[in-house]
């Protein structure tokens, strides 16, 4: 039976950050979804499985066939999508012979099936027949990815490794992922923060810098256990702080009693009825009992706070976000946006938006979704100004802030902090403190430069700087937010936008997300 195999796998990367130590995994016929927070070692599992990275120490063993769907399509400019899917030689083979030009050689070496496998590949994945001659490079990034899915149906490897396969898909290509996944009869580890996706995983493996763990059954299955694993940290916690009460009130009755003693012994010296060896000895035995004691409470009470601390630690990585912001005050019938018969694009031929309507009022949550092309982000830049409209109008009546997908309302080369202040000229350092802390930057981590933050820190800034503010925007655009973020990461968010009591307008392929996040109105494009 094909099988991956890690055997007390180390990898450290190129700068001697260590990555993971001693890991121990295998993968059989099951589809295995691998989370964990961004800089774990996700990909770079996946690559070292492929052999493109070598370990530190330890094993890979690889018994059977691999395919591969990477994270970034990248092809040569002058590639065909017959070389992209490795297949070239085969097509070329067959056209010869269809032009009467072949050899016999040709002939008997010619994959007479390979066309209509191809076809087939082609609509299981939403795609047309394209022309394996076509070059990669007229093909959007959306359809590279759907090619590279053809192509894994066209091999069909024993394993097949996804590295964040949803990402930058639509809806349709999103669906073409899970229809490979449910049809698959081989192994899958896929790496993704789709949670739809993940739900169709038969078992979850979750990697830490402590190494790997792994979960029986989905997604569900997977939460539901975290939660377990909560509630047992909570139990640990409960109870560790009992025992160190109970320490504490000892330690206190011990030192109690040793005072009592101490009166004691100098009032039967002051009376001088009692020999001073007698006295002195019996002072001794006290003082090394009440030593002893103390020791022996002083390491009782040592081991408890340690489980105290570690049950502390496991609370905070388990236990979800839930954050608290100040309120905007939008009234529920305040018009917040107005757009009529709005028109607009780079193509002046063909512009991507076409009599668009839409109105706002009050606390609304509306998500604008379509396939990818249809004009989403263009839309956005019409509405925030961004972008000049060829014909209609548009009425902002509300402060309003955009966080796009590289969050360019912040200044890569500037702390947190000084975003802030930037940012918010008018607030003064209690109230830039107080906004920075209720998305977590604290301390330290508010004077970190902002071109050092992981993508769902940088996005956490950007929320802290606009709807963590004393005075935060009755409007908040955001552009496909949770694409490159882990699921901690994602949560965050989720949490953030939840504690949010403004209107929001949001562009997202993720419905989860917008589940998660009361999403009241859906408009597609």
């Amino acid at each position: 039976m094909p099988a991956i195999t890690l055997a007390r796998l180390s990898y450290v990367t190129p700068d001697n950050q260590p990555l993971f130590s001693d890991l121990d995994l295998s993968f059989g016929p099951l589809r295995a979804g691998l989370v964990g927070r961004n800089g774990t070692g996700k990909s770079s599992l996946l690559r070292l499985i492929l052999g493109e990275l070598q370990p530190l120490s330890g094993t890979v063993g690889v018994d059977g066939s691999v395919g591969v769907l990477r994270q970034h399509v990248q092809v040569a400019e002058t590639a065909r999508i017959a070389n992209y899917l490795g297949f070239a030689s085969q097509f070329d083979v067959l056209a010869r012979l269809e032009k009467g030009e072949g050899s016999v050689e040709d002939a008997g070496v010619a994959d007479w099936t390979l066309i209509e496998r191809y076809e087939e590949a082609m609509h299981r994945v939403g795609l047309p027949p394209l022309d394996p001659n076509r070059l990669c490079a007229t093909l959007s990034g959306g359809q590279r990815t759907r090619v590279a899915l053809a192509g894994l149906w066209l091999t069909e490897p024993d394993f097949i490794l996804l590295d964040e396969p949803t990402n930058n898909l639509d809806v349709d290509g999103r669906a073409a992922v899970g229809d490979l996944l449910a049809e698959w009869k081989g192994g899958a580890i896929v790496v993704s923060h789709d949670r739809r996706l993940l739900q169709q995983m038969d078992e979850i493996v979750e990697l830490t810098s402590l190494g790997a763990t792994t979960y029986g059954g989905n997604w569900d299955h997977y939460r539901q256990r975290k939660t377990q694993e909560l509630a047992a940290a909570e139990h640990r916690l409960s109870t560790a702080e009992q025992h160190l009460k109970a320490i504490d009130q000892r330690i206190q009755a011990q030192a109690e009693r040793k005072a009592r003693s101490d009166s004691a012994g100098k009032k039967k010296r002051a009376r001088g009825d009692q020999p001073k060896m007698f006295l002195d000895a019996q002072a001794n035995r006290a003082d090394a009992t009440a030593s002893r004691q103390a020791g022996i409470a002083g390491r009782m009470r040592a081991k408890a706070d340690e489980q105290a601390k570690a049950a502390r630690d496991d609370i905070e990585v388990l236990q979800p976000v839930s954050l608290s912001l100040p309120t905007t005050g939008l009234p529920a019938g305040k018009q917040v946006l107005e757009a009529t018969d709005l028109t607009g694009g780079h193509d002046v031929t063909y512009p991507a938006i076409r009599n668009f309507n839409l109105r706002v009022s009050g606390p609304e949550r509306i998500a604008i979704i379509g396939a990818n092309g249809s004009g989403k982000t263009t839309l956005l830049k019409l509405l925030t100004g961004a972008l000049k409209p060829m014909s209609g109008s548009v009425r902002v009546r509300a402060e309003f802030a955009l966080l796009d997908q590289s969050v360019s309302i912040l200044d890569p080369s500037l702390s947190v902090r000084e975003n802030y202040r930037l940012l918010q000229p008018d607030e003064d350092e209690n109230a830039c403190r107080a906004a920075l802390a209720r998305l977590k930057f604290r301390a330290e981590a508010a004077l970190q430069r902002v071109g050092t933050l992981s993508g769902g820190e940088m996005l956490r800034a950007g929320l802290a700087v606009t709807i963590g503010s004393a005075h935060p925007p009755k409007l908040l655009i955001l552009d496909e937010p949770t694409n490159h973020l882990d699921l901690d990461a994602i949560q965050a968010v989720e949490a953030g936008l939840n504690a949010f009591d403004g209107a929001l307008l949001v562009v997202s392929h993720d419905q989860a997300f917008l589940d998660n996040i009361g999403i009241t109105r859906q408009i597609e494009l």
